[in-house]
């Protein structure tokens, strides 16, 4: 298991630099495309919609028409409805739990959650536009965060995070995802090459206060984006979302922490 999940990242890692730094928008946008695809694929499973395949086509369609047509769209006023999302509907769901497979509340939450896949995607598109070493400095948050969480949660994890939706979170791996980040995207900003960045734009703009306070609800932002799919899957009775990427699970699997990330961090964006 460990040989394949390794063999897959290595594939994935490879992929994913030869898309961003090819020179190629035409190649960025199709490999986009592909990905948003096989999301929504997942999504449409992950509520038992019956209709995954065609329910994907159709998303896939309206989204590479956007994506070819961005002007003609407030992407900006897309993200802040996919903010909104987490916070009025997806956020609450922790505590209230979700709605029965059956029924309309469950196809509206599909919904909901296909828009909040739809603005991650986007939201990809946009801070690649900016450069692709800028959208790897807003994943890498995420990466970071997912990271220190899991170390410092092997070492001295004791108290769950949430242990009816994912057993293994800790308070203690949380803070030290955050406390790993700030640190981080703080000694970055003193980097010559990494100057394009997010941790370096975003400093330049709000200064440490507002540095700290963006970089800390991003990290959370990620967090909850990881619960919420580890309550769709246990929810239907998944351990993963596909079995797309051999070793890792399905695409969901690998950005569900990036999904409420990437428009706010698009929005925040906007404003440098």
């Amino acid at each position: 298991m460990l040989k394949t999940r390794v063999i897959t990242a290595v594939v994935l890692l490879a992929v994913l630099l030869a898309i961003l730094f090819s020179g190629s928008l035409l190649a960025f946008q199709i490999g986009l495309a592909v990905f948003f695809a096989a999301a929504m694929w997942e999504c449409f499973r992950l509520f038992q919609n019956k209709q995954a395949i065609p329910g994907a086509a159709i998303w896939t369609a309206a989204f590479i028409f956007i994506l070819f047509n961005q002007r003609n769209f407030s992407l900006p006023l897309l993200f802040a409805v996919c903010v909104a999302i987490w916070m009025v509907r997806l956020i609450p769901s922790l505590a209230t739990g979700l709605p029965s497979l059956e029924g309309w509340r469950n196809r509206l939450l599909n919904g909901i959650y296909g828009i909040a896949i739809l603005g991650c995607f986007l939201a990809i598109f946009v801070l690649f536009q900016h450069s692709p070493t800028y959208l790897l400095s807003v994943m890498a948050i995420v990466w970071i965060a997912d990271i220190g969480a899991y170390f410092v949660g092997k070492a001295c994890g004791k108290r769950k995070l949430a242990p009816s939706i994912s057993p293994g979170k800790s308070w203690e791996g949380a803070m030290g995802g955050w406390v790993c980040v700030l640190l981080i995207a703080a000694a970055s900003t003193a980097a010559p090459w990494l100057q394009d960045s997010f941790a370096v734009q975003l400093l330049a703009k709000w200064g440490w206060v507002g540095f700290i306070a963006a970089m800390s609800l991003l990290v959370a932002a990620s967090i909850v984006g990881d619960l919420v799919e580890s309550q769709l899957k246990r929810r239907a009775g998944m351990k993963d979302s596909s079995n797309l990427l051999p070793g890792h699970g399905g695409v969901l699997d690998r950005i569900d922490a990036l999904i409420p990330v990437l428009p706010l961090a698009a929005l925040l964006s906007a404003r440098f």
